[in-house]
């Protein structure tokens, strides 16, 4: 999905950025099972990891599960960012840090766009919004 792929992207410019080398990656399907089984690769290859960042809030959920399940303390041991900001990075046991997108503000360029195309209006093929980081306490 082209949002996974810029995700990743993102985060390896990130790592890059702040001088650090992007690690081991496991790739998920944005949901909580797709979240626990990558994390449980991660773990298994990577058992000093310290951080995990996932591509979304169901899948940082289910890194948390994963976690817990192994008797690692979140954000003790591991820390978890999550995307998206959805209703499930407050329901998670540990509410999640993550990255807010303007989800309204989204629906509503979307709408625009839609309309301005059936209107035969021009529109831009690239819309770049603005994300912020929401702390709270899994990392």
């Amino acid at each position: 999905m082209p949002a996974g792929i810029d995700r990743l992207t993102g985060w390896r410019r990130a790592l890059r950025d702040a001088g650090l080398e992007p690690a081991a990656v496991s790739h998920g399907d944005f949901t909580l099972a797709g979240g626990m089984r990558a994390a449980r690769e991660l773990l298994d290859a990577h058992p000093d990891l310290d951080a995990i960042f996932a591509a979304s809030d169901l899948m940082a959920m289910g890194a948390v599960t994963v976690l817990r399940e192994r008797g690692i303390a979140v954000p003790e041991q591991v820390a978890v960012m999550g995307f998206d900001d959805s209703p499930s990075a407050l329901a998670c046991e540990v509410p999640l840090t993550t990255v807010r997108q303007p989800s309204v503000e989204q629906g509503e360029r979307m709408a625009r766009i839609l309309l301005d195309l059936l209107e035969g209006r021009p529109v831009a093929r690239q819309h770049l919004m603005p994300t912020s980081v929401v702390v709270r306490a899994s990392a």
